[in-house]
C-alpha cells in the first residue's frame, strides 16, 4: 500500500515532541557564549543608565534660567562622561558632555549647535530648552531586578552586549548538543583523494558532508564526524554504535528512500527503531527518525536524502528546530515576510515547494531557473526560499511568503 504523504508542519510537530532539552549546563565567558543558548534568565542587578545622564555634548543648565533665546549664563563647571559634577547653582550652566551624569539642581541640556561660547567663561543659549531636554534617565534602559534575558534565547552579538551593559562576565549556557554525522554511498569521493580528470565513472565528490557539518557547527553543536561510512551492514552497524555511545544526535545522508535497499535502515532498526517519512515538500520527500541504542544510552537518528539541495533543505526545515530545542530555544519556526514576485512558477506542485530565490534590486524576488534537488547552485545563488503552499501556481507580482537564509542558518 502506497505510503501516505506526511505534511511537514505534522512531521515537525512530531519531532519537537522527541526533542527534550539538554539538562546539562555550563558557565562561559561573553567572549565565548556567540550562539549559544541561556540556561537561565538574566537579571540585571543594576539600572541602565546607571544615573540620569546627558544625550549629547552641549550645556546643562536649569530651564527656568532661560526665559528667551539669546539669555546668557555664566559657566560654573565642566562635567565630563565619568565624573560627577557639584550642584549647580542657580543662574549658571556647566559644559558637559555625552554620558555624563546631571548635576542636582539641573533640568535641561542645550545641544552645543544651539549654544555660543563666550569670553569670561560665559555661554550664550539660543534657544529656549524645556524640562528634560536631552537627558536620558536612569532606569529608561534597564531596570535593576528586571530579565533581560530569558532563559531559552539564543545569544548573538546584541543579545552579548546587553549581557555585558548589566555586568555579566559569564552566563549560563545549555550544553553543546554532540552529534555524530556519516554518509553512506560506495560513489562518494573526498575532494582532494582524487584530481576531477581522474575520477573514475559514477564517483561524485561529497558535497553533503561539508555543508551539514557547517549547518550542525553555526547551531553550536559539537561535531563527531565519521566521513563516508563502507556500504556493509557490519561497517554501518559499528559506526552507529560508535555514534550512539558518544553522541546525543546521529545525522546521515543518503540511502532513506522508503523502499531502497541499503544498510542504514536495517542496522538502525537492529540497534533500535527507525520511521520512515514521506514529507509532502519538494525538494526533500524522503525523511527518516529513530534512535539508536549502544552502550547503555540511547541517540536520536535523522536520516535526510542524499539528493545535495533535498538535504539541505531537510535540515534547516527539520533538523535545525530540533537542534535547537534541544539547547531549550522556545520559538524555532522560522519567521515568513511577504515579498511580491518578479516571476511565474505556473506548475504548481501537489506538494509544498521551496523554490530558491533571492532579492533583486528593486526588493522582488528572482527565481533560479533550474530548481533541481541535485542544483546546488542554486542554493549558493540564493538568498533564501520562497514557502509555497500545494497547488498553488505563482504568476509576477503575486505577493509570496519569502523566508531568508537568516531565519534558517
Amino acid at each position: 500500500m502506497k505510503t501516505p504523504l506526511k505534511p511537514l508542519d505534522d512531521a515537525l510537530a512530531e519531532l519537537i515532541a522527541h526533542a527534550a532539552a539538554l539538562t546539562d549546563t555550563e558557565s562561559v565567558s561573553l567572549f565565548e557564549a556567540e550562539g549559544r543558548v541561556l540556561a537561565a534568565d538574566v537579571v540585571s542587578a543594576l539600572q541602565v543608565p546607571p544615573h540620569d545622564n546627558s544625550a549629547m555634548d552641549g550645556y546643562v543648565l536649569r530651564s527656568s534660567d532661560v526665559a528667551q533665546a539669546g539669555t546668557v549664563l555664566p559657566l560654573s563647571q565642566r562635567i565630563a562622561a565619568g565624573h560627577v559634577g557639584a550642584p549647580l547653582a542657580q543662574g549658571t550652566a556647566a559644559r558637559i558632555f555625552t554620558g555624563a551624569p546631571i548635576p542636582e539642581g539641573a533640568d535641561a541640556v542645550v545641544m552645543q549647535e544651539e549654544c555660543a561660547p563666550l569670553d569670561g567663561d560665559r555661554v550664550q543659549v539660543n534657544t529656549v530648552p524645556r524640562p528634560g531636554q536631552c537627558i536620558r534617565r536612569s532606569g529608561e534602559d534597564i531596570l535593576r531586578g528586571s530579565v533581560v534575558l530569558g532563559a531559552g534565547t539564543r545569544l548573538g552579538p546584541a543579545e552579548l552586549g546587553l549581557a555585558a551593559s548589566v555586568g555579566m562576565a559569564e552566563l549560563t549556557v545549555a550544553r553543546r548538543p554532540r552529534v555524530a554525522l556519516f554518509s553512506t554511498g560506495d560513489e562518494l569521493v573526498m575532494p582532494g583523494a582524487v584530481a576531477p580528470e581522474q575520477m573514475r565513472e559514477g564517483r561524485i565528490y561529497n558535497s553533503n558532508r561539508f555543508f551539514l557539518r557547517s549547518l550542525l557547527q553555526r547551531l553550536g553543536c559539537e561535531v563527531l564526524d565519521l566521513g563516508v561510512v563502507e556500504d556493509t551492514l557490519g561497517a554501518t552497524l559499528a559506526a552507529l554504535t560508535q555514534a550512539a555511545e558518544r553522541c546525543d544526535v546521529i545525522v546521515t545522508s543518503g540511502g532513506v528512500s522508503v523502499g531502497e535497499e541499503d544498510h542504514v535502515k536495517p542496522a538502525v532498526q537492529q540497534l533500535g527503531a527507525l520511521d520512515l517519512w514521506k514529507i509532502a515538500i519538494k525538494p526533500g520527500k524522503p525523511f527518516a527518525f529513530g534512535h539508536v541504542r549502544a552502550g547503555g544510552r540511547q541517540a536520536h537518528f535523522m536520516g535526510l536524502p542524499g539528493n545535495p539541495v533535498s538535504s539541505f533543505i531537510t535540515f534547516v526545515l527539520l533538523v535545525r528546530p530540533f537542534l535547537l530545542r534541544l539547547q531549550g530555544v522556545r520559538e524555532v519556526a522560522p519567521q515568513s515576510v511577504a515579498v511580491s514576485a518578479d516571476f511565474d512558477w505556473l506548475k504548481a506542485d501537489s506538494r509544498r515547494e521551496f523554490l530558491r530565490v533571492r532579492r533583486a534590486a528593486d526588493g522582488r524576488l528572482e527565481r533560479y531557473a533550474n530548481q533541481g534537488s541535485g542544483v546546488l547552485t542554486s542554493v549558493a545563488w540564493a538568498d533564501g526560499v520562497v514557502d509555497n503552499p500545494p497547488h498553488t501556481p505563482i504568476a509576477r507580482g503575486d505577493v509570496v511568503r519569502f523566508i531568508p537564509w537568516s531565519e534558517l542558518l
